[in-house]
C-alpha cells in the first residue's frame, strides 16, 4: 500500500493529492472502481479491448522515429514530385 509522509507545514490537501496520484499511477483506484460492482463478461471484453487499444496507440506513437534529415510535419501532405 502506498504511503505519503505529510511534511511539516504542508497542507493536508496537497498530501491527499500526492496520495491520489500515487494510487492512480499504481492502478489501485481503477481496480477498486472495477471491483465495486459485478462486471459482465461483455463489459470485461470491452474494458480489455479499450486498454489494448490505448497501449497500442502509445506503442505506435513512440515507435515512429523521423528519418534523419527530414522534418517531421504532422498532418501535412507529402510534396508532389517535380513541384
Amino acid at each position: 500500500m502506498p504511503e505519503v509522509q505529510v511534511k511539516k507545514g504542508e497542507p493536508v490537501d496537497r498530501a491527499l493529492k500526492r496520495l491520489k496520484t500515487k494510487l492512480e499511477s499504481e492502478g489501485i483506484l481503477e481496480e477498486v472502481r472495477r471491483l465495486r460492482a459485478f462486471e459482465t463478461p461483455k463489459e470485461r471484453l470491452r474494458r480489455k479491448a479499450r486498454a489494448a487499444a490505448k497501449r497500442g496507440k502509445v506503442r505506435f506513437r513512440f515507435s515512429l522515429k523521423p528519418v534523419a534529415g527530414e522534418k517531421a510535419t504532422e498532418g501535412a501532405a507529402p510534396a508532389a514530385p517535380g513541384a
